[in-house]
């Protein structure tokens, strides 16, 4: 083991003193330490905090005082989400916190888990939360937060109250201890950034084996909205310095309503940061849609589709509508300076979209390609390929570019 290592514990010390204090009872235990943020408002803390609320509400712009004069959730939530935030991120660069837990219901989530979206990636992250066992998409954002359902309501101390904190301790403390970093590029090459769709699996495999013999490591990120979100903040933050995005789905299903939609800043992060970068059309021929089980909406009955599975239909888009998706792509790559290649191939997107596939129409590729011919700026080269977007030699190509890109 390394040097003794903290966790951080977000909680509200009035309604769930009891709880972190046999918490941080856990960690010692292990012979960690803890460190209580009380991140609430009106009530009196059960526990001594080693951040006062006072403390995080200064840090946050607005004096508690000011805050109890007419407390309300709405306006005590963003000042002690900033508060928690800065002060949570300062001892982090400091080298004096090594994981966080909250604990929370429903607002405690929120609060706990907005605080942990602004922390970096890597650092281990750990939400005890009564609504975990639902859709924590809102929770989660694009962040590594360990969701970990408390079952009982965090509300006093039984059997299964202390099992479930005391995991949660052991969790922190193991993943405090892991001792391994998040880097960004082995030796003097970049870590790459690839988005990959189910579609395209067998081509990602491929492309991740060819950059590995090239001394180059991958993250590839599965291109569902999140993916994209996620492998776009990792450019920002400086870990991922080149892309092959290989998959464009989200693109189709921002524009089509579908469920992997990517939002409005999806694909124009590394051109206005400069980076290499290779791109694909991979999966933008259809888009992904949650359905009735087997049902068929009526927008898209004059369409060919496929079920992914039951649940999720993937319609072919027509040629006007993925004429569109061409002009999108297009638009959201004119911040683009240079270092840039788009890999068109021509004999299919996907696996659905090639000969003998579901989703296969030449004639609507050919309408993406002229239209991308048309408006793609010119600092993004085009390459027309008369191969699938699996097949080896139009990967081999694309990792060839980007290698050479990187190198040049």
């Amino acid at each position: 083991m390394n040097a003794v290592k903290t966790v951080a514990i977000l909680s509200t010390l009035d309604t769930k003193g009891e709880e972190t204090a046999y918490l941080r009872e856990r960690i010692e235990a292990m012979g960690g330490r803890a460190l209580l943020f009380d991140i609430g408002v009106v009530g009196r803390a059960a526990v001594p905090a080693d951040v006062t609320r006072d403390s995080i509400a200064s840090a946050g712009g607005t004096p508690l005082a000011d805050i109890l004069a007419n407390p309300t959730r709405q306006d005590a939530s963003p000042v002690m989400i900033a508060g928690a935030t800065a002060l949570l991120r300062s001892r982090i660069e400091s080298g004096e916190v090594h994981a966080v837990i909250g604990l929370g219901g429903t607002q405690g989530t929120s609060n706990c888990t907005q605080v942990m979206q602004a922390l970096p990636y890597g650092f281990p992250k750990i939400m005890v939360s009564t609504v975990a066992s639902g859709d924590t998409s809102a929770f989660v954002g694009i962040k590594d937060i360990t969701m970990m359902f408390s079952v009982s309501d965090i509300l006093g101390l039984n059997p299964l109250a202390r099992t479930i904190l005391a995991n949660a301790a052991g969790a922190a403390w193991g993943m405090a201890n892991a001792g391994v970093a998040l880097e960004s590029q082995r030796g003097s090459k970049p870590l790459i950034g690839m988005t990959n769709l189910g579609v395209l699996t067998a081509g990602a495999m491929q492309a991740v084996e060819y950059f590995g013999s090239a001394g180059y490591e991958t993250i590839v990120f599965h291109a569902v909205g999140s993916g994209g979100r996620a492998m776009e903040q990792m450019m920002k933050d400086g870990i991922i310095g080149a892309v092959f995005d290989y998959a464009l789905g989200e693109i189709s299903d921002e524009l089509h309503d579908g469920l992997r939609a990517g939002g409005s800043e999806r694909l124009t992060v590394a051109g206005s940061l400069g980076l290499p970068q290779v791109l694909c059309p991979g999966g933008a021929e259809h888009v992904g849609l949650l359905v009735e089980p087997n049902t068929v909406p009526e927008a898209y009955r004059d369409h060919l589709h496929v079920f992914h599975n039951p649940i999720i239909l993937a319609p072919r888009l027509n040629a006007d509508e993925f004429r569109l998706v061409a002009r999108e792509i297009a638009r959201r790559l004119a911040s683009t300076t240079g270092n840039a290649c788009f890999m068109m191939p021509k004999r299919g997107t996907s696996r659905y979209g090639i000969a003998g596939g579901p989703l296969h129409d030449p004639a609507g590729d050919e309408a993406f390609l002229d239209e991308l011919a048309g408006c793609l700026p010119e600092t993004v080269e085009l390459v027309e390929l008369d191969l699938e977007a699996e097949d080896p030699a139009f990967v081999k190509a694309a990792v060839d570019r980007l290698v050479a890109m990187i190198e040049r």
